[in-house]
């Protein structure tokens, strides 16, 4: 948190130098040049003139100056810019910037005008100052300042232990009986389950037994009794 804090208060502070020397560079007066400077509300028109009027030298310092003067604006914008579309709410931001600049410029000081050519090459220089360098500083800024200090992470729980389990009594493994046997096993069930004994001879057995239970003496004569009296004598 200090540490976003800290670089947050730098950035803010080469902001406001740049936008002193922005200041001072663009509103000074320049009344020698004020027959010379007319307004340009054409995109190319000042660029031509750069290149057919001008030399080399005047030319580059011409249009490096206004490239060079937008460069700040693609390394200091992106920290106060939100991270969506953040490339192109950047351009837009130093385009209406520039352009209010110039429009005080022609209105306000004297031997300035607006010029459309200024804004384009304001804007290309931020676009390139946040290519090459910009893009990368933001970057590690933010993964950086996502990340929470150590003391800011809260504490987690250490895990606890595990139990391991105590170890019981080993069985044995039901060995698997070999193919042959199984076979042989479930033949003499099938045969065990078959065998019935054979309904005739219960039903004889019960016949027999309903005979010799209904089976009865017949009663003596009186003359077998007298035989028998005399035999015995």
């Amino acid at each position: 948190m200090l540490v976003r804090g800290a670089v947050l208060t730098v950035v803010l502070l080469g902001l406001v130098v740049f936008s002193v020397l922005l200041a001072k560079v663009t509103l000074t007066p320049s009344p020698a040049s004020e027959d010379l400077v007319t307004s340009n509300l054409r995109p190319g028109r000042s660029l031509r003139q750069y290149a057919e009027d001008y030399t080399f030298l005047a030319a580059c310092k011409q249009a490096g100056g206004n490239l060079l003067l937008g460069v700040p604006f693609g390394l200091l914008l992106p920290f106060f810019v939100p991270r969506r579309l953040r490339m192109i709410r950047m351009t837009l931001l130093t385009a209406v910037v520039m352009a209010v600049v110039e429009l005080i410029q022609g209105a306000l000081v004297t031997g300035r005008a607006f010029d459309i050519d200024d804004v384009i090459l304001n804007t290309a220089g931020a676009l390139l100052g946040y290519f090459v360098l910009g893009r990368r500083i933001t970057h590690r800024y933010y993964m950086y300042a996502d990340v929470p200090a150590p003391s800011e992470r809260p504490t987690e729980p250490e895990p606890e232990p595990k139990r391991t389990p105590r170890p019981t009594a080993r069985t044995k493994p039901a060995r698997a009986k070999p193919a042959a046997t199984k076979a042989a096993s479930a033949k003499s069930a099938a045969t065990k389950g078959t065998r019935t004994k054979p309904a005739a001879t219960k039903g004889t057995g019960t016949k027999t037994a309903a005979t010799k239970g209904t089976g009865t003496k017949k009663p003596r004569s009186l003359l077998d009794r007298v035989r028998t009296s005399i035999r015995g004598r």
